[in-house]
This record gives C-alpha cells, structure tokens and sequence, in this order.
C-alpha cells in the first residue's frame, strides 16, 4: 500500500458523504441547566438572547417563559435557585474567574449585584430550606482566603459567619445553613475542622498527608457526624459516617472494589440516603432505597440507552428534571412526574445534530511498558475501516481528573472530519484510587507521558493508527501534555496543539494567584519544588527543549487565563520562531482559561480542523484564508 492511499480513501469517504457544519458542535443550546423551583411551579433554565446564554424562568402550568437577566457581553453559566421567589447566578468578566454574586426575583425585577466588584465569590449553599438566604464564601477582606457571609436577598443584609483563620479551602454548612465544617490545607496536609456550634471555634478533628483523601460531603441528618468520601487506610475513596467526637470514621456506608466513590444521593424531605454514584467504563449507581431505584428504572426504560440522570427536584420530591445523553447526543433535559409517572421533554440540547450521524465511544485497555493497563476511550470515525486511522491523541486536563464515556462535542467534530480519537487516563488520573494517583506525583513528562505514548504505540502495533499521521491536542493540561509530546517524542507525532496549556512549570507556579497561596507546599510535592527539583522541572518543561519539536504547532490562549496565564504561549511561541519552527499562534481576548463563548470555540476549532488536515490528512477542512 502506497504512504498515500489511507488519504486517498478518508477522500473517497469524504466524497460519499457531506461534512456535518463545524458550527453546529459548538452552537449554544436553545435552553440548557435546568433547574426546578422547590415549590414544584416553575423552572429556571439558560437561553440565548442576543447571542448570550442567559437565565430564564418557566411557568410550568402556563407554558409561559420570562427572561430574567440581560448579559450582552459574556454567558451567564451558573445558577441555583434560592426559596421559592429567588434566583442567583455568578459571573466573571472576559473569562477572569472573578466571579461576582447577583440575586433576581421570578418577577422580573432587574438583578441586583450582591457581592463587591473584583472580589471573587462562590456559593456555599442556596437551598431551598434556607428560603431567600444565601451562604456565599468571597475574599473581600484578605484576596487569599475566603470568608463566608451569610445574605438574605430580601432585605441586602449581610453578615460574615465564619472568618478563615487562614488555611481553609472549603466550608461545610449543616441541614440548617450553618457553616460548621471546613477543609484547610496546610502545607502538603490537609485538615478536616469542625465546632458544635456557628459561634465556637473551628477545632481540628483529623489530619492527612499528601494523597490521602477525607473530604466532607455532607452532615448525617441529626447534624451531628459527617459523611465523607475517604481513602484514608485504604486505596479506593470510599463513602463513610465519620464520628466528630471519636475522630474516625464510625461506619462505612459504600465502598467499589476498583474505582473510588465520591458521589452521594439523597432525600432531603426523607431525611435519608438514597444512593451513591461511582464512573467505572461508565457511570453507575448503588441504590440504598428503594424509591429511588424505581425512579431510576423507570426513566431508563422510558429512555433507552442514554445515560439518565436525575437533577433537581421539587421540595416535595414529586417532580424532579432529568437529563439523559449518551456518547452520541448531548440528549436532552425533561419533567418527571413522580406521581404519575408523566415525562415531558423541557429540551433538546442540540436539535442541529443528528445522534445517528455520530461515532460511538467504546472502553478500551493499554498496556504499558511496565505490563499493567490504563484505562482508555476510543472513537472511530462512523463507517470507517479500523485501519491506519489519523489519530489525535486528546489527553484530559486536571491533571486530577479522569475520562468519562459521554458526549463531548470537540470528539465528535474530529471523528466526523476522519479522525480516531484516544483519550487515555494516564497515571496520576484520579478515581481509580489512590496508588494510581499517587504514580503520578514529580512524573509530568515522565511517566504520566509515557502512558500517552504507549497507548499510541498500541494502536499503532494493532494496525488502527497510521504511524505518519498522528496529532495531539489538549486543553490545560492536556495543553501541555502536548506539548511535551512534542518535545519529548518528536519521533512519534506529526503535528500537535494546546489550548491554554504549561510550557514553564517554573514560570506557571510563579504566577500562581493569591488564593491558590495555600495549595502551593501541595503543588510543590505533587508536581515539583522549584528550587529542589529544579532540574526535574526544567527537564519536564517544554519551552527549555523548543529545539527538540520538529512538527508543526498550534498554540491558542485566553487573553485573561488566570490558572495558566497567557505569556505560557506567547514565551513558547517566541521559543519555537527564534528556531525557524512551524508555529501558529493566537491569542482570544475575551476568554479565559477555557473558550466558553461560542465565537470564540467555533473560531478555534476551525483553526484546528484546518491545522490537523493540512498536516495528517482529515476530510473538508476549508483553505486557510
């Protein structure tokens, strides 16, 4: 077989069939992060208006829909109702992460700014018990630490509820909205804190080293205990009642043999837990109630094979919404009726884009060079022959996360231009327990990247990939996973690109912001200490081997990237010009770390279908203009 027959055939394909529209992967749904009021009435939910996801709220019983904010210049993305009358939404500007507080009535009323300009705040808790009361955690006082205020929306009245003395990361309110737990990180530990009552002290009830995990989830019903998500003497993270006053955990409520669980389900007018939820290949449930396990088996047999997922419910627990998706369709968000058994379709996420013309995901293992395997999901393209593929490697962000089975709209746009796409839980991936995490602390570059690599090299051995045509693309980290693949492997890929990704480990944790100041002694053991593990981090860099890439490179940043800043790019793309290198550079002025505005993600990835045809070989990319 002739090196260009595999392109002469993904042409033939291509020839056969026309090109679903770019454009439709990243239009905005038509309504989206539906959320149903406590009293059951109505439904808030994000819409366009005038090219802008805002939120919106739905009569159930009318039918009737009112607009309840006006954002021209970026998405509101966020929302929780707040009692019955009150909604609340968090919003940055141009993609800073700075996000601030806004409250608006169902009426209509024009949003009120609740929490100060340039000060970052995060919800606490909005529940609908605490009924037009919000807890919100914000730095007004010290930008490095969050204090948390308690707000009622009625009257503007604030008070703070608990001061930070520092060190905490995370609060922690019981069943009647008073903050008393906490999570503090000092240095490479973590501490599980806790008082009896608002007014006391936070005193410290367990203590953690690095990769160890005791995170609090939620009080027992009494509001006495905790039930946490921990590792602590075991791999796997598991679900746990942990005594404050014994410090230790008491009973172990649900633990996986092979992935941790982290997830809890429960019935808060029941007063009980209903389930957990765990991802192995995909994500599952252990049911400890009954009702709930009928509800589930209910929705999946009224909607076959799609992933179903209850979210919000009705303060009575009689309705509830659910979304349901596959790896296929972004799917689509309905109205339960528990009692009497009614579905009723709220919206279809994405009507443009036909389930039948997409790829399947499918589960797959690797084996590495040491002999054990990563788990890994692979995309064919549909119709396609498994054989000398075009492959784009996509490695997740994080890097504590992990791959999910599920629709992602950027898998689908590539597999429909011809691509396989792997995506590989590499080493250091989180939920499948703690020694596998663990495998990655100090290995950026190293074996995190090895387990990218010889996953390729499987397909590659198993005749799916074509050698000569294989890209890597990431986002964050995954950014800079490719660009460390194509400085450390440049035998192995033809061309590559990152989206907001690390090129200086050194100049990344320099940049770092005020409030990340108590994580940094966990960065440093993690990933590397500057000044200890200096060569390590300089070996594992990418802007120090720039030399060494010899495919071409996209690079593409939010001007405003507060987690990885801008100059990350701009310095790697000065690095890769001085040496005559092939690199294309862009810069988007209204975006963050991540391109969450339409424009900005269907401009990006038209570059990128237009990069990866011209260097591996994919179907209907347009001419660069």
């Amino acid at each position: 077989m002739s090196k260009d027959a595999p392109r002469r055939a993904a042409r033939a394909r291509h020839d056969q069939r026309a090109l679903i529209p770019l454009e439709r992967f990243f239009r905005h749904p038509e309504a989206c992060c539906f959320q149903i009021s406590p009293d059951g009435e109505r439904v808030g939910f994000l819409a366009p208006w005038e090219g802008r996801m805002n939120v919106h709220v739905r009569n159930l019983a009318s039918g009737a829909s009112l607009r309840l904010t006006s954002a021209r210049a970026r998405d509101i993305r966020r929302f929780a109702w707040a009692g019955d009358d009150f909604l609340v939404y968090l919003q940055d500007t141009g993609g800073d992460e700075v996000f601030r507080l806004h409250a608006v009535d169902t009426g209509g009323l024009a949003p009120r700014a609740l929490t100060p300009e340039g000060v970052k705040a995060e919800l606490v808790d909005a529940s609908s018990d605490l009924d037009g009361v919000v807890l919100v955690e914000m730095n007004a006082r010290d930008p490095s630490v969050f204090d948390v205020h308690r707000i009622d929306l009625r009257t503007g009245q604030q008070r703070m509820v608990a001061e930070n003395p520092g060190d905490v990361t995370a609060w922690l309110a019981d069943h009647d909205g008073r903050v008393r737990a906490a999570v503090a990180t000092h240095g490479p530990r973590s501490l599980l804190l806790h008082r009896d009552r608002e007014e006391d002290d936070l005193r410290v009830i367990s203590e953690v080293g690095p990769g160890d995990t005791l995170a609090p989830l939620l009080f027992t019903f009494d509001n006495r205990d905790l039930y946490v998500t921990s590792d602590v003497g075991r791999d796997r993270q598991a679900i746990a009642v942990f005594d404050v006053r014994a410090a230790g955990e008491r009973e172990v409520v649900y633990q996986h043999p092979v992935v941790d669980v982290g997830e809890l389900l429960y019935s808060r007018r029941r007063r009980r837990l209903t389930a957990v939820g765990y991802t192995t290949e995909r994500r599952r449930h252990a049911f400890f109630d009954e009702d709930r396990r009928r509800i589930q088996r209910a929705l999946e047999r009224a909607l076959p094979g799609l992933e179903v997922t209850v979210g919000s419910m009705s303060r009575d627990e009689r309705r509830m919404v659910v979304q349901a998706a596959s790896d296929r369709t972004p799917g689509a968000a309905y109205l339960y009726d528990d009692a009497t058994g009614d579905l009723q379709m709220l919206a279809e996420m994405n009507p443009a884009l036909d389930p039948e013309a997409m790829a399947p995901t499918r589960s797959i293992r690797c084996r590495t060079r040491a002999g054990d395997t990563r788990q890994a999901y692979l995309t064919l393209p549909k119709g396609a022959d498994a054989h000398l593929l075009p492959i784009v490697v996509y490695p997740h962000g994080g890097p504590w996360a992990r791959d999910t089975w599920g629709y992602q709209p950027e898998v689908q746009l590539l597999s429909s231009r011809g691509y396989g796409v792997l995506q590989v839980s590499f080493r250091g991936s989180t939920g499948f327990g703690k020694a596998f995490c663990r495998a990655g602390f100090k290995e950026w570059g190293r074996g995190m990247q090895d387990d990218l690599t010889d996953c390729v090299l499987r397909l590659i051995a198993a005749g799916i990939a074509d050698p000569a045509r294989i890209a890597i693309y990431g986002e964050s980290y995954g950014g800079y996973a490719a660009l460390a693949g194509l400085a450390l492997t440049p035998e192995l890929y033809a061309c590559g690109a990152s989206l907001g990704g690390i090129s200086n480990l050194l100049t990344w944790m320099e940049s770092f912001p005020p409030h990340w100041a108590p994580f940094l002694e966990l960065m440093h053991e993690m990933v590397g200490h500057p000044a200890r593990d200096r060569e390590r981090l300089i070996a594992a860099s990418p802007y120090f081997h720039a030399d060494a890439i010899v495919a071409p490179v996209l690079l593409a940043h939010g001007a405003n990237d507060p987690r990885v800043p801008r100059g990350e790019s701009d310095r790697m793309a000065e690095a890769l010009a001085r040496r005559g290198a092939r690199v294309e550079h862009l810069v988007f002025d209204d975006e963050g770390h991540s391109l969450s505005g339409e424009e900005g993600a269907t401009a990006f990835y038209r570059e990128l279908e237009r990069f990866l045809a011209e260097h591996i070989g994919g179907e209907g990319a347009p001419a660069r203009r």
